[in-house]
């Protein structure tokens, strides 16, 4: 049966070209992550209830992550928090990506507004990232609000930067220069020619800073700056685990924390095989 197994994979790496692996990986990563979403959100109150008969269990088929100190399953606790992980980031990614939008074409429009966008792109990439986004996400009352506010106005920078870099190369070109000569206003331009060129730059910017808004939603969150204790968020699951990793409960947060590392891993994958689709010379072979 391996033989057999062997076979059919090596027909299959061998049939299939690298646009089609591409297509395959990044098709099965999505259905990963979409799976965690839709799992998190039929999840009910019942399933994550109490249980001190069944405490601190290690793992076993019933509990494949074993139980809390609470007898609560970690399987179920862990589902729930990633997938609400992934909804934080995916509000934050959008956000994020409409300040790079505005602002790259905003830089677009004259040498005083490229200058002011490059010196707010300084200042916010010049202050210690953590700290801006727990200072942030406490200015604004904590809770899923303050994370997303705070997470969200802390990574549109370094997508700016890029946007503002290619928005310079495109302001180049011939068909710009006609445009302008045609009399066309800088904002018809920024919007006609150099917007539709960005499109790829964004849809890929915002799947790339998936990975850093969870971490960074975690990291507060286990710092406790950021959901509320009741919330079954993945940085809370960890940070609640350290009280207990010396009494011998590993699995507490041996399991969530490999489960936000491989869906990190995942959108990562996404985005750097989205890039090659997205690369002229890589998109067809």
């Amino acid at each position: 049966m391996s033989t057999a197994v062997l076979t059919i994979n090596k027909g299959l790496s061998g049939g299939l070209n690298l646009r089609q692996k591409t297509i395959l990986l990044i098709s099965f990563m999505s259905l990963l992550l979409l799976t965690i979403v839709i799992c998190s959100l039929f999840i009910n109150e019942r399933s994550l209830s109490t249980d001190f008969d069944s405490k601190n269990l290690a793992p076993s088929l019933k509990h494949p992550f074993g139980t809390d100190w609470m007898g609560r399953d970690m399987f179920i606790r862990t589902i729930e928090g990633l997938g609400l992980s992934i909804m934080i980031g995916a509000f934050v990614s959008l956000i994020s990506t409409l300040i790079s939008v505005i602002l790259g074409l905003f830089s677009s429009v004259g040498k005083i507004a490229d200058s002011f966008v490059s010196w707010l792109v300084d200042l916010f990439l010049s202050i210690p990232h953590l700290l801006l986004i727990i200072l942030i996400s406490i200015g604004f009352g904590g809770g899923a609000t303050g994370v997303i506010i705070g997470v969200a106005l802390t990574h549109w920078p370094s997508l700016t930067r890029v946007v503002r870099a290619e928005i310079k190369q495109l302001k180049t070109q011939e068909y710009v220069h006609i445009s302008r000569n045609f009399g066309k206003s800088r904002w018809w331009i920024a919007t006609k020619h150099i917007l539709p060129h960005l499109i790829p730059k964004f849809i890929l910017g915002t799947i790339l800073m998936f990975p850093h808004a969870i971490l960074h939603e975690a990291s507060i969150t286990f710092l406790g700056f950021g959901l509320s204790p009741h919330e079954p968020a993945i940085g809370i699951i960890l940070s609640e685990s350290m009280k207990y990793l010396s009494a011998g409960y590993w699995w507490l947060a041996f399991f969530p924390g490999l489960s936000l590392l491989i869906v990190i891993l995942a959108f990562d994958m996404i985005g750097e095989n989205l890039g090659k689709l997205m690369n002229p010379k890589k998109a067809h072979d």
